[in-house]
């Protein structure tokens, strides 16, 4: 659980090194501005989760798990399955991070995360329905930030996307006379459907030079960010913008460019990983 994290203070000595390394085309790190840490992941840490992946993106850590349990629909939509997706910051993944209840921020992330799910249809909700308008599938995804060191909605879509493409299905039995549904998850019939991938590209204005993949101290000088979900198709299916920063017309598009661009790329790995 979480309170709102404090903007880490940067010295004036730290925070001109890193604008002059960032205007010369580089992270602090020496990578180039549009490239990203090295991404590694560990699927299947969580035993007691029907699907959960760990993803290391540089020092950040995301750890993305999945129950899926039987229940009802949601009464606007009676005919689809459900998807739930929570967010939460551990106290130790970052010395700002406290005790106590999701803040903004992990609301934040959870909503990004859900509505570009959701809005892009990546999951074929319609075919997790059971009983029609009684039983449907209803999909928990929690993420929990376990190290922060900047970056984290990118690295929880990864993380949440490797997570459904590896989730399966357990069976289940529908007894014709009382319509209780019998679920025996030491059997898995079926993938969960997956009708796209999706990946989010978070892109950073640090004066007036735009990068991707910021470390902590870097995220913690940038004046404003634009994240943007796109689609296996090069379709943009979501976007948020925070921080009390501008971006000019010609920097959107440019962040729009970036996005698919890189998008396209880390879709491309989690697919890989998912093999």
């Amino acid at each position: 659980m979480s309170l709102t994290p404090e903007i880490p203070v940067i010295p004036k000595i730290k925070l001109d090194s890193i604008l002059n390394v960032v205007s010369k085309g580089f992270h602090i790190d020496k990578r180039p501005l549009l490239n990203y840490r090295s991404i590694e992941v560990n699927k299947n840490v969580a035993p007691n989760a029907d699907s959960s992946v760990l993803v290391k993106l540089g020092h950040t850590q995301v750890l993305v798990g999945i129950k899926i349990d039987v229940g009802q629909p949601f009464p606007d939509n009676p005919e689809e399955g459900v998807l739930i997706v929570n967010a939460e910051y551990i106290p130790a993944a970052s010395p700002s991070f406290e005790p106590g209840p999701p803040d903004e921020n992990a609301i934040e992330l959870a909503r990004v995360i859900d509505r570009s799910l959701r809005e892009s249809k990546a999951i074929a909700l319609n075919k997790l329905v059971i009983i029609p308008g009684k039983k449907v599938w209803i999909i928990w995804l929690d993420i929990y930030v376990l190290d922060h060191d900047g970056n984290l909605l990118d690295a929880s879509m990864i993380g949440s996307m490797l997570a459904l493409a590896q989730l399966k299905i357990p069976y289940f039995e529908v007894d014709p006379v009382t319509g209780n549904v019998k679920v025996d998850k030491s059997k898995r019939i079926t993938s969960l459907p997956i009708n796209r991938y999706i990946a989010t590209v978070t892109v950073y204005k640090i004066g007036d030079v735009l990068l991707v993949d910021p470390t902590a101290e870097e995220e913690a000088i940038a004046s404003a960010s634009l994240s943007i979900s796109v689609s296996e198709e090069g379709n943009i299916v979501g976007m948020q913008k925070r921080g009390l920063g501008f971006f000019l017309e010609k920097e959107i598009e440019q962040a729009i460019e970036i996005s698919l661009n890189k998008g396209k790329e880390l879709i491309e790995l989690v697919k890989k990983f998912a093999l």
